[in-house]
């Protein structure tokens, strides 16, 4: 079986519309174990030789230690087999109800054990360079991930299309939208039962998939849990367009910004079309 066969095996449309309604899904057993093992490959190498974007996103004297890193996929071949041979390209068409799944980019998250560096509630769109409502992330771990350490989501929180503004996760810098130019992130935290929260334990071989407006954030790990390694891949579907902005965007696409036209689609070998329906 291929793995658009995979995909289309398991993408069904329950499945299709639980997306559309609450902005995330857990796919259970999506990859295999050898899919699952370049990955393995493609952090360790890219631990080993980070980009410039790689960063430290715990503060010193936490007592583990979180660290991300961007876009390198041209360079590390496993992240770029894994992306071009895995089911998620598919699936992300799938869930989109999208003709194509065109990369925009992926992201490395690790979190040792112990970290008490949270990741905090947040969308990803606003970070971005674009527009449009046809996306799709994907949040990949190798190591098995508890209930408590997951990424979580608010059900429904992408529907009404609704912006919030974006901020540093550590000192809370408003470094892309001016002060006052968005609404303020509720107290999500503070308030939990307020809010319709889901979130998922996952093993290797399960992939969540989210919308890029979903508000979502995670906790920091246990003492007692292993580290947790994480990939993240986005692709952007039919309707999204190129929407350069006056500040450095995260990741940062500004040696692009002249090279599509505002309102144009991301046609750039930096995003290729990884599946065409």
């Amino acid at each position: 079986m291929t793995s658009s066969e995979r995909a289309n095996s398991i993408i069904t449309d329950s499945l299709v519309n639980e997306y559309k309604q609450n902005g995330a899904v857990c796919i259970r057993n999506l990859l295999t174990n050898s899919e699952i093992d370049l990955l393995r490959q493609g952090i360790d190498e890219n631990l080993a030789n980070p980009s410039p974007r790689f960063k430290v996103a715990s503060r010193p004297d936490d007592t583990g230690r979180f660290v991300e890193d961007f876009c390198t996929w041209e360079a590390n071949p496993y992240y770029k087999q894994f992306i071009y041979e895995s089911p998620c390209a598919t699936v992300a068409g799938r869930l989109m109800e999208s003709s194509i799944s065109r990369l925009y980019h992926d992201h490395l998250l690790v979190k040792e054990a112990n970290t008490k560096q949270v990741t905090p509630w947040h969308q990803d769109q606003p970070y971005y360079n674009i527009t449009g409502n046809q996306t799709c992330s994907f949040w990949i771990p190798i190591d098995p991930v508890s209930r408590y350490s997951t990424l979580e989501f608010i059900a429904g929180s992408h529907r009404d299309g609704h912006w919030f503004m974006p901020r540093t996760f550590m000192s809370l810098e408003a470094k892309w939208f001016p002060e006052g130019t968005l609404e303020e992130i509720p107290n999500i935290e503070n308030n939990r039962d307020a809010f319709p929260i889901i979130g998922w334990p996952v093993e290797p071989g399960d992939v969540i998939a989210f919308h890029m407006l979903t508000l979502h954030g995670a906790r920091g790990t246990m003492p007692n849990e292993d580290r947790r390694r994480v990939f993240s891949v986005r692709f952007l579907g039919d309707d999204v367009r190129h929407s350069p902005r006056k500040w450095i965007t995260s990741p940062d696409f500004s040696d692009i910004t002249e090279q599509i036209k505002p309102g144009d689609t991301m046609d750039h070998p930096r995003f290729p079309i990884i599946w065409k329906s």
